[in-house]
């Protein structure tokens, strides 16, 4: 591994690839508006009531919100809202949020043990219901606000457009309504409208019920919040994770980091989806959709170009999220997971970010997918390296939690991201891998050496397309965009569109250099003293109002990227560690 090295800086004003200043007629100011306008709210001790920042909301036309001034319902910024909000919202009519669980209990707000937690299907975020119209949430970044409250304020916007709508019309049949009768009555998509109501706890009905009950009027109330409550919420979450290190003796050990997801990993290097292949082949026959139904009738019949063992992967994830813990197929996996060493870590604090810590030596080399290559047994057992994987986490959580990782493991020999993007230039599926990340954070812009290119991915990519050389750039939101800001950067040859990849740079930057990140400036990060690589997946197209998998998730189909990006990063990490046979 190479020694710390100072970084090569360019200020920004240096003829380098870092995007022209802002001006107003090319990037929209009122997002910057937006955001101070909200900033300077929850500073207040009180509540402050949502509705103040609708004409703010409405003023920057966000790609993810377009309609949000025109009468008609935009269900494709309802749906988004919904899939990042517990349904407590519609009938709750405060909102708290804080750092920590104490804060709450300081300000008098209540116990949060004693409160009922609540979920958001798309945000790994901690919510609590106190039955009696208040909701808390804990937040675990500066990024969290930028997400929550542009999320809130659509959610009120349509909520309250619907409930407008609904009580001035007459449906054909309210208790049994229909998707089609929805949109015909009070516009909208027919497929948009049946989304709403599988969101909805009790369907569409119960929802147009919901509305037509009741506007919605929330307030907010933030309790404090600063960097160093950031940063200690950060080292409690890192605490179980050091711990498991130090008991298994790995405190020392090379590491490699990975930021994915909690499946890709573990199934290509288990096998245990594979063992179980009879079983899920059954429960895809019998419980499956029907397009993944019809895939597994194009595998059999030699008739599909997909992969048989990804299609395990998905079947399996649908499978392990319909048993209840401790039926004995649950207990094979986790058996089976523990015995390949591989040691899963939920997370108990506002980072809600599970990790696994996955010893090489420990790894059965029957287990692994046969796309790693021909791995040398011998030596895998002899690996003293470890590799710990998280779930990806939304926005300056990335710089708090690798800052984090850097400074108490010394034995850091890479780091490698994947995460999602909306693309500007390729499809949903396809995989991006940049080579310039500009951070709106920071203002900076990295050049990297990204360990991972075309050739890496391509062999394994089926469905999708491969596209190495891009431009990333990370943004403080996702409502935070406009057609405007998209056109700007566009116009840069910027394609990507992400959340995360610019506060994983500015960690790197500090794990090789001895100052602090820049700002506004241009890196070059062409020699490091670790590896590094970023690979994006194309979730989202902002251009069609993120109506993929912002509105729908993504299907069998789109795992295809996930895996062919997942088998680059661990045949790199064997490369390295010298455990591919030639």
């Amino acid at each position: 591994m190479r020694p710390p090295m100072a970084v090569p800086r360019l200020h920004a004003a240096d003829r380098v690839a870092q995007p022209r200043p802002r001006q107003p007629a090319q990037l929209s100011d009122e997002i910057e508006l937006y955001q101070r306008t909200y900033a300077t709210l929850l500073r207040s001790s009180g509540e402050t009531r949502l509705r103040i920042l609708e004409p703010s909301h409405v003023q920057i036309r966000s790609s993810l919100h377009a309609g949000a001034g025109d009468p008609a319902p935009d269900l494709g910024a309802l749906l988004y809202a919904m899939h990042r909000l517990p349904a407590q919202i519609g009938s709750a009519a405060v909102i708290v949020l804080g750092q920590d669980a104490t804060a709450f209990a300081r300000a008098g707000i209540g116990d949060l043990d004693e409160w009922e937690p609540a979920e958001a299907p798309a945000r790994r975020r901690r919510w609590f219901d106190s039955g009696g119209g208040t909701l808390a949430v804990l937040l675990a970044s500066a990024s969290d606000l930028d997400d929550l409250i542009p999320t809130l304020v659509a959610y009120q916007v349509e909520w309250n457009k619907i409930s407008a709508t609904v009580r001035a019309a007459t449906l054909p049949d309210e208790d049994d309504v229909t998707g089609a009768e929805c949109a015909a009555v009070l516009g909208g998509q027919a497929d948009d409208w049946d989304r709403v109501g599988q969101a909805w706890p009790g369907g569409l009905a119960e929802f147009l019920g919901a509305v037509r009950r009741r506007r919605l009027n929330l307030r907010i109330r933030m309790l404090g919040g600063s960097a160093i409550g950031y940063a200690r919420l950060t080292r409690q979450w890192w605490s179980p994770v050091a711990r498991c290190l130090a008991e298994r003796g790995l405190e020392q050990a090379p590491l490699y980091f990975v930021s994915s997801n909690t499946h890709s990993l573990v199934n290509l290097l288990t096998g245990t989806a594979r063992e179980m292949e009879s079983e899920i082949v059954d429960f895809v026959g019998r419980f499956g959709p029907e397009y993944l139904r019809e895939e597994l009738h194009r595998l059999q019949d030699g008739r599909s170009e997909g992969s048989w063992e990804n299609f395990l992967y998905y079947g399996a994830r649908l499978l392990y999220g319909s048993l209840p813990e401790g039926t004995e197929q649950w207990r094979h996996r986790v058996d089976r997971e523990r015995e390949a060493g591989i040691t899963h870590l939920a997370s108990r604090t506002a980072l809600r970010v599970s990790a696994q810590v996955m010893a090489l030596s420990e790894l059965d080399p029957a287990g692994l997918d046969p796309r790693l290559g021909p791995v040398d047994r011998r030596r895998l057992a002899a690996s003293p390296a470890v590799v710990v994987n998280i779930e990806y986490p939304l926005g300056l959580a990335a710089y708090n939690i690798l800052r984090e990782i850097a400074v108490n493991q010394d034995a850091l020999r890479g780091v490698y991201v994947l995460g999602k993007a909306a693309t500007l230039n390729a499809d949903v599926g396809d995989v991006l891998i940049s080579s310039v990340i500009h951070d709106e954070h920071s203002g900076s812009t990295y050049w990297l050496d990204n360990a991972f290119s075309f050739e890496d991915i391509e062999p394994f990519l089926i469905f999708g397309s491969g596209l190495d050389n891009q431009r990333a750039v990370t943004v403080k939101s996702t409502f935070l965009q406009n057609r405007e800001y998209l056109d700007f950067y566009y116009r840069e040859a910027y394609t990507v569109v992400e959340m995360e990849a610019g506060p994983f740079c500015d960690a790197v930057y500090e794990i090789a250099d001895a100052e602090r990140y820049p700002t506004g400036e241009a890196v070059n990060f062409s020699k490091l003293p670790i590896d590094f690589g970023i690979i994006h997946y194309a979730s989202d197209t902002p251009y069609t109002q993120a109506r993929t998998l912002g509105a729908r998730g993504l299907s069998y189909f789109g795992m295809d990227s996930t895996y062919a990006s997942s088998l680059a990063i661990l045949r790199r990490v064997f490369t390295l560690e010298g455990l591919l046979d030639a």
